[in-house]
């Protein structure tokens, strides 16, 4: 039989085939091809045992992986949902262009969502649809907790695999709740202090929505540190810089204390956002100041 692994805990997969969920093991010579079952593969698996409830299965070949993430430790990814709250915490502008950065590097699609629409002014939600309009991501405003303004969510997330991803109180669980209801996930409250939210997402899990669309939520984070990405390249994953740096004097261009520079002109005339620009900037020299990371030589 064929299934994607949609759990892993203490050893066992929980194997999902579209009808019902198979509780399997790996068989032993995963260990020899140096091969570990991820949540989100697609295997092939022989039922052992039928009586039981789940029934049971021993996991004996791993499909093909279209691609791996790290953190979390998920394969088979279609694209990330970016979660951010408009406001309560306020979003912060540079750990989302670090995200945005982290899944290019990956080659995965990003849609951008803002929650707590429903709480927040007409101001902030123009500052954030002008300035992540242009980064080449779909970009959204939600209410979790309005279901008249998941419909478009649902939309996006049909027929694919999606990490969603985002920093501790923008609302995830909420979100999961409402597009998956069968999870119940536990909703952390806000910390009256610091006006963030407490991590409540403790393993790697699927949690399908029904049929082939599945949701992979992950633990909140609050900052991003960029690895095996060079300064100069990082303008590269700017797509408002790509598109105009043909236009700048100097070939490979970064866009900072150069003249005649097509990225700092079309910043001036309001084209590129300052909010941008100026992570970017940041990002820029935090790279630069980074130990290079020396891979040893293969013998």
């Amino acid at each position: 039989m064929k299934g994607k692994i949609i759990k892993s805990i203490a050893g066992f997969y929980e194997v999902h085939t579209g009808e019902e969920i198979y509780r399997c093991r790996a068989k032993g010579l995963f260990r020899a091809l140096k091969q570990k079952p991820l949540v989100g593969d697609n295997v092939e698996f022989d039922v052992t045992d039928t009586v039981s409830v789940p029934r049971e299965g021993n996991v004996t070949r791993l499909l093909p992986r279209k691609n791996e993430l790290v953190r979390p430790n998920v394969a088979n990814v279609d694209q990330a949902f970016c979660l951010f709250a408009i406001t309560r915490p306020d979003p912060n502008y540079n750990t989302l262009d670090r995200l945005l950065i982290v899944l290019g590097q990956k080659d995965l699609d990003a849609v951008i969502c803002f929650n707590k629409a429903d709480i927040a002014s007409p101001e902030e939600i123009e500052e954030l649809r002008s300035t992540y309009e242009a980064c080449g991501c779909r970009v959204m405003f939600i209410s979790a907790l309005d279901e008249g303004s998941l419909p478009e969510v649902r939309k996006a997330l049909l027929h694919k695999t999606t990490v969603l991803t985002g920093p501790s109180g923008a609302g995830k669980s909420t979100l999961i709740n409402a597009i998956c209801p069968g999870a119940r996930m536990q909703t952390g409250e806000l910390s009256r202090k610091i006006q963030r939210g407490k991590n409540t997402t403790r393993h790697v899990e699927l949690l399908s929505s029904g049929g082939d669309t599945f949701l992979v939520d992950t633990p909140g984070f609050t900052s991003l540190y960029l690895l095996d990405i060079e300064a100069d390249h990082l303008k590269d994953y700017y797509q408002e810089f790509v598109e105009r740096e043909e236009g700048c004097r100097f070939k490979g261009c970064v866009h900072i204390n150069e003249p005649d520079c097509a990225v700092k002109a079309a910043l001036e005339r309001g084209e590129i956002s300052p909010i941008r620009y100026q992570n970017y900037c940041e990002i820029y020299r935090d790279l630069k100041m980074q130990k290079p990371v020396y891979k040893k030589k293969e013998k």
